[in-house]
């Protein structure tokens, strides 16, 4: 058996999964911020200029191509990924605690 092959494929597979749940966890949270966004009900001039951009970034949104998100998929993708992360970084404690025991038998 090679452990050294399974040590750094443990590590490899934490690294990935911790980084592709962290990537998906920024994307969910930007997604949830932009729902945010909410346009002023005042009528003075810079609140005008503001409600216009605002409608504009609108308008120019509805070109680009479009995600099926929602605020539910979203705060589901959010705890799914968090597990994600957790499960990621205790692969790599593990596999650090294993790399840890293999010196301390060899030394």
């Amino acid at each position: 058996m090679n452990i050294n092959s399974n040590v750094n494929s443990a590590i490899i597979s934490g690294t990935l999964g911790l980084k592709t749940a962290t990537n998906n966890i920024a994307q969910h949270a930007d997604n949830l911020a932009s729902l945010a966004v909410r346009t002023p009900t005042n009528s003075d001039p810079q609140s005008v200029l503001v409600n216009a951009s605002v409608t504009q970034l609108a308008a120019t949104k509805q070109l680009l191509p479009q995600s099926s998100s929602s605020i539910t998929s979203d705060l589901v993708g959010l705890s799914v990924n968090g597990a994600n992360a957790q499960a990621s970084a205790k692969v790599l404690g593990v596999a650090g605690d294993t790399v840890g025991t293999i010196l301390d038998i060899l030394a």
